[in-house]
């Protein structure tokens, strides 16, 4: 199994910048697509970002240009830099990680954006 923390949620206003990791633990080998996904209250879950353990990267129209994904494959940690916060991009975000026929998340971390 692979355990998944996220780390790095926080309160803040329109227009700053916030870093989210995910730590990935366990059985760690193999681990293929990594990504970010999140919900906000009443809505459904959904994609932010998504990077492969060769680094492609794959971004939703909502955050193109203002997020980056990264990954430190020799630390099993994924990155999300988020700048030019919109208080829309206040939701739960949660890390996800693609291992064979299996998808591990982790807790969730709170990003609050306030106008």
């Amino acid at each position: 199994h692979v355990q998944l923390v996220e780390s790095g949620g926080f309160l803040l206003q329109a227009g700053g910048a916030l870093i989210l990791s995910c730590a990935a633990s366990g059985s760690t080998p193999r681990i293929a697509t990594m990504g970010w996904y999140r919900q906000a209250p009443g809505k459904q879950r959904e994609l932010v970002a998504t990077i492969s353990s060769g680094g492609s990267t794959n971004y939703a129209d909502s955050v193109k240009g203002r997020f980056t994904i990264s990954r430190d494959n020799a630390k099993n940690t994924v990155y999300l830099q988020m700048n030019s916060l919109k208080p829309e991009d206040t939701a739960v975000y949660y890390c996800n990680a693609v291992k064979g026929y299996r998808i591990y998340w982790g807790q969730g971390t709170q990003v609050t954006v306030s106008s």
